[in-house]
Order: structure tokens, then C-alpha cells, then sequence
């Protein structure tokens, strides 16, 4: 991979999971303030969906595994989040 690209995708990634923390915390922040299931419910997924971000950066720089797996695994976190996350809303 290109030097350049290499350094794009970290400072992405670095971007996306810092967006994605933020997101999180102010979720739980709402969920202690109000302790309503849906908050919490809602935390829960972004948490998932931020834990599917962090889960492909380390599975595709630290292990062996190939790049479809690594979005195998990325995707079933995201997958989970997005849907604890919906549920939350229609609850």
C-alpha cells in the first residue's frame, strides 16, 4: 500500500473512532442523566458500532487474517450495534 494511503486510512480510522467515542460518552451521559432503556439501549450500539471501527484497524494491522475477514468481522459488529441501536428507537 502506498505510503500516503497507508497514512489516510490510520488518520480516517483515528478520526472515525474518535467521532465514534465522543458519540458513545455523550449517550451514556444522557442515559445517567434520564435512565431510560432506550438511552441505554442506544449507548450500547454506538458502543458497537465504535468497537466494529477499532476491531478492523487491529484485526488488518496486527493478524494474519485476510481483508474479507477482517470486514467479516467489522461487519458483525456493526451489524449488532446498528441493530441494538434500532431496536432503541422503536422502543
Amino acid at each position: 500500500m502506498n505510503s500516503h494511503w497507508g497514512l489516510a486510512l490510520v488518520a480516517i480510522r483515528v478520526l472515525l473512532l474518535l467521532i465514534g467515542l465522543a458519540t458513545t460518552a455523550i449517550s451514556f451521559r444522557a442515559y445517567r442523566r434520564d435512565r431510560t432503556r432506550y438511552l441505554r439501549d442506544a449507548t450500547i450500539g454506538f458502543g458497537f458500532i465504535t468497537l466494529g471501527v477499532l476491531i478492523e484497524g487491529f484485526l488488518y494491522q496486527y493478524t494474519g487474517l485476510t481483508l474479507t475477514q477482517v470486514h467479516i468481522a467489522e461487519s458483525v459488529a456493526l451489524v449488532f450495534g446498528l441493530g441494538v441501536l434500532l431496536r432503541s428507537f422503536l422502543d
